[in-house]
């Protein structure tokens, strides 16, 4: 049998165990391949990844903010420590915290106007890079891909156990 790409771009010798093996292999070394551009550019921008999935998420929340906890929810990645991400954007000017009049314990993470003008810098860019990175796919290609990453996605996403966040204390 012929050796497959990842098989030679791994220099590998012998041939995965299963095919299971060789796609969760492949997920890997894809996701890190398509994220490097993008670390590039939100390193020159002065945050990183996840700060910038944050920024996103509370854009979307702009009126009301959000809880740590609900930020960590709606993550790409899962954040052990939401707490220092929102330090270093605090930091930065990126973002503000409030605690709530209700529940002094509770406290809303909310983008501010410097980080809203971030995200307005970032988003051609971003959307320029995804597009570049799959030019070479149909439209037919990119929803098929996207409903096989879904399928084996969905067994996992129904037995995860949500755990309750840390606070996100100013």
């Amino acid at each position: 049998m012929a050796k497959s790409l990842l098989q030679k771009e791994l220099q590998k010798k012998k041939p995965f165990e299963c095919p299971e093996q060789e796609v969760a292999i492949n997920l890997l070394r894809t996701t890190d391949f398509l994220s490097r551009e993008g670390h590039s550019l939100f390193e020159r921008h002065g945050i990183s990844g996840q700060q910038y999935n944050v920024l996103r998420i509370l854009r979307g929340h702009r009126e009301t903010g959000l809880p740590c906890q609900k930020i960590v929810a709606q993550m790409i990645t899962q954040m052990p420590d939401i707490t220092r991400l929102v330090d270093r954007l605090e930091a930065s000017g990126f973002v503000s915290r409030e605690r709530t009049e209700q529940d002094r314990r509770l406290v809303i993470v909310h983008i501010t106007a410097l980080g809203m003008d971030l995200l307005a810098e970032l988003d051609q860019p971003i959307l320029d890079l995804h597009r570049g990175q799959m030019k070479h796919m149909t439209r037919a290609e990119l929803a098929e891909l996207n409903r096989l990453l879904e399928k084996l996605r969905r067994p996992v996403m129904d037995t995860v156990v949500v755990v309750r966040g840390k606070a996100c204390s100013p």
